[in-house]
């Protein structure tokens, strides 16, 4: 697999980089935002590790502009430990925050579990959720509850296929309008849309839309999916 190593710090890349090679991935590495952006796209890796704090665009930039066309997961590396700036990584997209000094074994075990929980949900068919109470077939693109059918429309089928393969990851309101915008009905500034298509969403799929157990608000940032995994059937 694939790993892109952002920082600036040329001993930390080094340091990483011979922990990460010693587990099997091979690496790559940027040392400014711009380089991270080119290689993101060329090299197409399997996880990113982001420094936020680069020397010509900011690593939260650089966040931003990779989820504007990738899902790849990201794990921020980060010198600010301030709550505000964890808070602000995670909305804008990262996986995982991690902040230095820091302990490189760490970092390890953070990508391979970060990688693990992606690998349950690629290439998937079907996904089923809280002991099967939700089920989405990702080639029929079909719903059920508790084993019926659900009809979501097109932009509410998206917004929770979206959110569900990522299970925990924070959306923050533009970054589902980002998701679903090629439905047409994208307009700047009309972040707020997303809150109707979440609330009629939850009524189709929640046993109570005032206590969800799938689609969770999280206060000042946006939403996230908040079902328990129980089976990732990938084609035979």
């Amino acid at each position: 697999m694939k790993i892109l190593l952002v920082d600036d710090e040329r001993r930390i890349i080094e340091v990483l980089e011979a922990y990460l090679e010693r587990e099997g991935y091979e690496i790559h590495s940027a040392d400014n935002g711009i380089d991270a952006l080119k290689k993101a796209k060329t090299i197409d890796p399997d996880l990113i590790i982001l420094d936020l704090m680069l020397p010509d665009i900011s690593g939260e930039e650089v966040c931003r502009l990779v989820r504007k066309e990738s899902d790849v997961p990201i794990l921020m590396l980060t010198a600010k430990s301030a709550e505000d700036d964890r808070i602000n990584g995670i909305v804008m997209g990262a996986d995982d925050y991690l902040t230095k000094p820091f302990s490189p074994r760490e970092v390890v075990v953070r990508v391979q579990a970060i990688l693990r929980r992606v690998k349950k949900t690629e290439k998937v068919e079907r996904l089923e959720f809280n002991g099967k109470k939700l089920a989405i077939d990702l080639i029929k693109k079909e719903v059920t509850v508790n084993g019926e059918d659900v009809t979501l429309t097109p932009i509410e089928y998206k917004l929770l296929t979206n959110m569900a393969v990522n299970p925990g990851r924070v959306y923050s309101r533009m970054d589902l309008l980002e998701k679903i915008q090629d439905e047409g009905i994208y307009y700047e500034g009309y972040e707020r849309s997303v809150d109707t298509h979440i609330k009629n969403l939850r009524k189709k799929i929640e046993a109570d839309s005032r206590q969800p157990d799938f689609i969770l608000t999280v206060f000042g940032m946006g939403y996230k999916f908040g079902g328990v995994l129980d089976a990732a059937h990938t084609p035979v």
